[in-house]
């Protein structure tokens, strides 16, 4: 009867309050919450289930809720604002759903500017923050990135991409141009995959692109420009907030891939220096989608953390 609970569980989709909001969730709801934060804006959280990852964590004893935030992904909603109000809005929305005290926040990329926000706004909610390859300094990872395509392509004599770098290095860094064109770079020579994939990895890969949810990988190519209107607090720095959240006694912990192209040394390592030896992981071969690229290694040590 159990099992029958738990595979019926795991097919819910709600669209709540009106806002068609997409909602999954994985294991016994008796368990600890999780909730994971996409990153954006234009993501969704299809590769984290699409890959088993939700899956397979609830397996380790967690109630696992995935969702795609309003007018992203399988959200749709054409008068989504895209602000970090609305963001809130969402994730209240699913505490209310699910009649949540407390859950844990694990959040990767964009996702973590969203989740160290609301933890700010609404500590009670929040019994521990998970930040997965997460953006904590975006001024300084824009710096890095550009930084580093230019080494790149000086090092190969390629004066039309510095002069394409030059071009981004002028814009608005406060616009969704200038987030673009960093990425597009930063895609562009890999940063965001790792050299040397593993058999399991390149399987989940492959699997993922078979499956249902890469169907419904949709990505609002509005999203990023609608963000950057309408929300005021689109180029910054979470530390200082992280370090209040900390001072509160929510315990934060930081999961990166040793490989992702877009967080420079410093930034890895200030972190670590915020969150601590004891919460703080770095996981080698692995890049950006870490619980893709080392699924068992990121699944062990949420576990060890949380439980």
């Amino acid at each position: 009867m159990k099992n029958i609970f738990l595979l019926l569980l795991l097919s819910l989709t709600f669209f709540v309050n009106g806002q068609k909001l997409y909602i999954k969730t994985y294991g016994n709801k008796n368990d600890k919450p999780i909730i994971f934060v996409h990153g954006g804006p234009s993501g969704n959280a299809t590769l984290f289930e699409g890959t088993h990852t939700a899956e397979e964590l609830s397996k380790k004893g967690f109630f696992v809720i995935a969702y795609d935030r309003r007018g992203e992904g399988r959200s749709a909603d054409p008068s989504a604002t895209f602000t970090y109000h609305e963001a809130f809005q969402d994730l209240n929305t699913i505490y209310k759903t699910y009649n949540l005290k407390k859950a844990t926040i694990l959040a990767h990329s964009f996702g973590g500017l969203v989740a160290t926000l609301y933890s700010e706004k609404y500590p009670q909610n929040v019994s521990a923050l998970v930040l997965a390859g997460a953006l904590f300094s975006q001024q300084e990872t824009y710096n890095h990135i550009l930084d580093s395509v230019k080494k790149i392509y000086t090092k190969k004599n390629d004066s039309v991409m510095l002069a394409k770098v030059a071009n981004v290095e002028n814009l608005n860094k406060n616009s969704a141009e200038y987030r673009k064109g960093c990425f597009e770079l930063a895609s562009e020579n890999n940063f965001f995959k790792i050299p040397n994939p593993t058999e399991e990895s390149k399987k989940l890969y492959v699997d993922y692109d078979a499956s249902e949810f890469f169907k419904t990988n949709i990505r609002n190519k509005n999203a990023p420009l609608l963000f950057y209107k309408n929300e005021k607090q689109n180029n910054i720095d979470s530390r200082p907030i992280l370090n209040k959240i900390k001072s509160k006694g929510i315990p934060i912990y930081a999961i990166y891939g040793k490989q992702d192209g877009i967080f420079s040394t410093k930034q890895i390592n200030s972190i670590k220096n915020l969150v601590g030896e004891n919460h703080f992981s770095l996981l080698d071969n692995c890049s950006h989608y870490l619980f893709v690229d080392q699924q068992n290694e990121f699944l062990f040590q949420i576990k060890k953390w949380l439980k």
